[in-house]
């Protein structure tokens, strides 16, 4: 039984029969396909995975074999899963530089960021970026490699099975296809003077967002601030410490800035985190107290720290639950792609929907007031709305993500007679979905809460 695989589609364990075709080696982690569609991070015991994601890879699936309901795989699906979700990849491949914790150069680019204009800053962040169209590994704009290893795995599943379909919990609550949660980092003084005003914007959409606040030295945050905030419906988490970008440099420094944004996230009430810069290192996270954090992207080529979690749905690491930032930043939208349309946004929330997974966005208070960025949100937001008045995408805050996720990974499918029922808090907005293959492609069906038929949608 493969405990990453059971917790992504909440299936019965009994179904779940992968097993070893060899020992793995001991030796170094590389790259491989599994399939058309899924590369793979880790040790394969049929052969010897690729140095470099650019490298040829070799295809693993032929090395499958499917006997009396057994699937042997010469890999472990819960390793690669989880090479790619922490980052583990990063270390060993060429192209997913960062900014290292000790650099001169980082240390001295923020401690004269605050005076920069973002006229200025953008040269110096277009410099560091200059590379990225030329990094193989993750895939931008999207990557959903996670999505697709589970889904191949599915897909064995149900031919060595012999089985028409197989159940599961679906993702999102009343059968939502998909979700998205707008969120807003506040950087400076004119992100806090311009909130208010942003919740005016995004009311008219009606769409609740949550502010991620900075809590020490950049700008004054008020009990009455917070009172406005969350009596209009929106929602609150720290972000970073001071947002000088040096959380994550040093193992003592965050052990003891951990402790204060723990305090403030305890007198905010704030349930969730966000690092500043996107800057993290997920092996940390257990010193911070929080439910969820929203710190590592899909994808991070157009990042400060390269690398990503090749994911578009939340996971938990340890006990926080990761919901990942799946799509790109209004500040790298704006001002190194310069791009003023949703163009790039839609494309991804296509591909983010294909995979039924989360469209998280963060759009600064600090950079959208400008009228061409500023007319670009709000098409954004127009464009969320139609998605939710169709039925094709529940939008919701990060906390009701967080409640959702964390309910349905408490839920179980019980076999009573010929049907399923789901048992567990929450169960009732919770549908159960049948995986199945028409020729060689996988779809889902997902069960009405009426005597409508069933939804039947692609799984790829």
């Amino acid at each position: 039984m493969d405990r990453a695989f059971v917790d992504y589609y909440r299936c019965p364990e009994s179904f779940v029969t992968f097993a070893p075709s060899g020992e793995l080696p001991s030796g170094d982690s590389g790259y491989f396909y599994f399939g058309p569609n899924a590369v793979c991070y880790g040790r394969c015991s049929s052969n010897s995975p690729a140095e470099h994601a650019a490298d040829a890879l070799y295809n693993a699936l032929p090395d499958v074999t499917l006997d009396r309901g057994k699937v042997s795989l010469p890999f472990d699906p819960s390793e690669v899963v989880a090479n790619l979700r922490y980052e583990r990849y990063v270390s060993s491949n060429g192209n997913g530089k960062r900014l290292g914790n000790g650099s001169i150069l980082r240390k001295a680019y923020y401690s004269v960021r605050p005076l920069l204009s973002v006229s200025v800053r953008k040269h110096f962040q277009r410099m560091h970026l200059r590379d990225w169209r030329e990094i193989p590994f993750p895939n931008w704009p999207v990557d959903f490699n996670v999505e697709c290893i589970f889904e191949q795995l599915m897909t064995l599943l149900l031919e060595a099975h012999a089985v028409e379909s197989l159940p599961f919990i679906w993702f999102w609550p009343d059968g939502f296809p998909s979700c998205a949660v707008m969120t807003h980092d506040v950087e400076a003084l004119p992100g806090r003077e311009a909130c208010l005003r942003l919740m005016d914007i995004d009311d008219i959409a009606g769409i609740k967002s949550s502010f991620e606040i900075v809590p020490e030295g950049r700008y004054p945050v008020s009990d009455a601030f917070l009172r406005e905030m969350r009596s209009r419906g929106f929602e609150i988490n720290v972000h970073d410490f001071d947002h000088d970008g040096r959380l994550f440099s040093d193992r003592e420094l965050f052990l003891e800035r951990a402790e204060q944004i723990n305090r403030y996230g305890r007198d905010y009430g704030a349930d969730g985190f966000r690092s500043a810069i996107l800057y993290r290192n997920v092996d940390w996270f257990g010193a911070l107290d929080f439910a969820y954090d929203m710190s590592v992207p899909s994808v991070g080529s157009l990042e400060a720290q390269r690398g990503g979690c090749c994911s578009v749905t939340p996971f938990f690491i340890g006990n926080m639950l990761e919901l990942p930032v799946t799509t790109t930043q209004d500040y790298c939208l704006f001002h190194i792609l310069n791009q003023y349309s949703i163009d790039l946004w839609k494309r991804q929330i296509a591909l983010i929907s294909e995979k039924h997974g989360l469209a998280n966005f963060i759009v600064h208070p600090d950079y959208v007031f400008e009228p061409r960025a500023l007319d670009t949100y709000k098409a954004l937001l127009a464009y969320l709305a139609e998605l939710r008045a169709e039925s094709k995408m529940w939008i919701a805050r990060p906390g009701e993500v967080n409640d959702w996720w964390r309910e349905r990974s408490q839920m179980r499918l019980i076999c009573h007679g010929e049907r399923w029922e789901i048992e567990g808090p929450g169960k009732e907005r919770a549908r159960i979905a049948y995986a199945s293959l028409e020729g060689n492609q996988l779809v889902y069906r997902v069960e009405s809460s009426s005597l409508a038929p069933a939804k039947t949608v692609n799984a790829a």
